[in-house]
């Protein structure tokens, strides 16, 4: 395990911390807090982190910045490690492949995981991903259309759709 580095951009919807070791990304969101985002990475993967840079981390910011300006798929190409049981290592490696634009709700999200009575499962995988943006948890919804749950927000969640060509059914919720 090498040590953990970690680095913030500022982007349209409040401050973006990445945390990341040499070659992926372990956790990330929307917060200047670095703390806060460290009890979301599995215990196997944690070090002290430390504010320097590393390619992993490089990379990481680079395509958060490159999201905003308009490279949808940018999160998508850069590595993330994330550790868990069998099911919600499998459904994170799914999600990724869930494109900007698209809609899938969690009930879709379960079948293409490989177990479509398991949607609460497939719900609980999107509440425990650690690297938001880099897995899009924030492209899953309720079945109904409408947003669902969000660890930084449903206003997020909601600009996020909007600015990827979507936006969700039901209410204005922000």
């Amino acid at each position: 395990m090498s040590a953990a580095r970690w680095g913030t951009v500022a982007t349209p919807d409040g401050a973006f911390t990445v945390l990341a070791d040499a070659d992926s990304v372990l956790a990330s969101g929307w917060t200047d807090d670095v703390a806060s985002l460290l009890p979301l990475v599995h215990p196997s993967l944690r070090s002290a982190p430390d504010r320097a840079d590393g390619d992993a981390l490089d990379q990481a910011l680079t395509a958060v910045v490159a999201y905003y300006d308009g490279d949808l798929a940018a999160p998508g190409r850069v590595a993330v490690r994330q550790r868990s049981g069998s099911f919600q290592g499998h459904a994170w490696e799914v999600l990724r492949t869930v494109t900007a634009g698209e809609r899938i709700t969690y009930t879709e999200y379960a079948a293409r995981a490989g177990r479509p009575a398991a949607v609460r499962a497939a719900a609980a995988a999107c509440a425990a991903n650690a690297a938001a943006l880099f897995v899009p948890c924030h492209r899953v919804l309720r079945s109904d259309g409408s947003l669902g749950g969000f660890r930084y927000g449903l206003a997020v969640k909601a600009r996020l759709l909007e600015r990827e060509g979507f936006l969700p059914a039901g209410p204005t919720l922000f």
